[in-house]
């Protein structure tokens, strides 16, 4: 970890019952694989771009936990079209109920350390919808300027009804493991989040590997023990595969240790996951 980088945070992951009462993890910002230079965030339409009120004072900052509120929902969460684009802060920003709307939290380039990048899912008159952090199946829009676009060309699909985690390059099939998923009453949510960020959780049960905290949290929070609280859905290995195929986790997703570290090696922040009960 390089000083300055990463920060000591709370719990990361979910679905943990061995160790994941661990006091602390380090968000680990700096192991990233190389991405392609950022471009200007131009809008991608000849609209005018919708005046922007600016945002009251005092309004929170998307952190880790708790979740934000009154952001729109996403309008699309089981989409498995692909997300070619991402949001990169430069600065604080505004999140905004719609385009032209009312600003409802603030947005920073960093959460616990990790630089953001979410994924756009529409742009509209100028602005950009993204999804958000720390919250399941919510979209906020952004108005120009104060970030850059990144392209992103990985998502991962993992499909609940056959338990599969499917890694997709360019809309190409590169790869698809057996994965373990929630138990009956900490499923893993539904819908489309991305990655957040990489964390070392201390303890074997996840063989010595980095795991993957993703910006979707608990659907029921208090499903989970006490000890999770305000953690987040992560994929990462464990320390048998006798469990794969199964709903056992605390929601987390878990899958083979040399796939974990094939993922940790190919995927960047930003990178987009969909949770679909089907996929057809």
């Amino acid at each position: 970890m390089i000083r300055g980088v990463a920060s000591v945070v709370a719990l990361i992951c979910v679905g943990v019952t061995v160790s994941c009462s661990s006091p602390s993890v380090t968000m680990d910002a700096a192991r990233v694989p190389p991405v392609a230079e950022p471009t200007t965030a131009a809008p991608a339409t000849t609209e005018v771009p919708l005046r922007v009120v600016p945002p009251r004072q005092g309004l929170p900052v998307i952190e880790y936990w708790p979740s934000p509120r009154g952001l729109p929902k996403d309008p699309a969460p089981m989409s498995l079209a692909r997300t070619t684009e991402g949001l990169r802060p430069s600065r604080l920003l505004g999140v905004y109920d719609a385009p032209g709307g009312t600003a409802k939290v603030m947005l920073a380039p960093h959460i616990l350390g990790a630089p953001l990048t979410l994924p756009i899912v529409d742009r509209r008159s100028g602005w950009v919808a993204v999804l958000v952090p720390s919250v399941n199946r919510r979209v906020g829009w952004i108005p120009p300027g104060g970030w850059t676009a990144v392209p992103l060309r990985d998502q991962i699909v993992v499909v609940r009804g056959t338990h599969e985690l499917l890694w997709f390059r360019d809309d190409t099939l590169v790869r698809k493991w057996r994965v373990t998923l929630g138990a009956p009453s900490t499923r893993t949510p539904l819908g489309r989040t991305f990655i957040l960020g990489r964390s070392l959780l201390a303890g074997s049960v996840y063989a010595d590997t980095m795991v993957f905290a993703l910006g979707s949290v608990p659907d029921d929070v208090d499903a989970v023990p006490a000890g999770l609280r305000g953690a987040h859905i992560g994929i990462h290995t464990w320390y048998h595969d006798g469990e794969l195929g199964k709903n056992t986790s605390d929601g987390c997703i878990r899958l083979t240790r040399s796939g974990q570290r094939l993922l940790l090696d190919k995927l960047a922040p930003g990178t987009e996951v969909v949770v679909v009960d089907r996929y057809l």
